[in-house]
């Protein structure tokens, strides 16, 4: 394998600041994601609700919707697994996140991928892709979001 151990170590540290993000979002706040997400249009997710979004005013606007009706949120990571290819890294895991939404508790998991790209010397999000969760995107069809 071309990977080197200290690029390995980095995309973790990534990995790690974007999973500190998202509980902080299932907490109401997703102003973090700004910090570990790319800001350029190529950058994208597939939520667990469906659907894709494009561009980061879209993922970000995504991420914002989600933390304006959570609060009491946790999200861990497990199976954690990273490849590294010059500029380019994915991690594949088992994303776990229990929180309240709109006052009704919900809990789901899953498997995960996350792209990461090297931006000017720092590891950023480029990607992220959850496991379709059907009482998840329910609950958010029936808000009307």
């Amino acid at each position: 394998m071309s990977e080197s151990r200290t690029e390995v170590d980095a995309v973790r540290d990534a990995s790690d600041q974007f999973y500190d993000a998202l509980e902080e979002m299932t907490n109401g706040d997703a102003s973090t994601m700004a910090d570990i997400w790319s800001h350029e249009d190529d950058v994208t997710t597939m939520h667990p609700i469906g659907g894709r979004e494009e561009g980061w005013e879209a993922v970000n606007g995504s991420w914002e919707g989600v933390a304006s009706m959570s609060e009491g949120g946790e999200v861990t990571r497990t199976d954690q697994l990273v490849r590294v290819t010059g500029d380019l890294a994915y991690e594949v895991c088992t994303e776990s996140a229990s929180m309240t939404m709109a006052g009704d508790q919900l809990s789901l998991e899953g498997r995960a991928t996350n792209v990461y790209r090297k931006e000017n010397g720092e590891w950023k999000v480029v990607h992220h892709h959850a496991d379709f969760h059907a009482e998840f995107a329910e609950m958010i069809a029936n808000m009307g979001a």
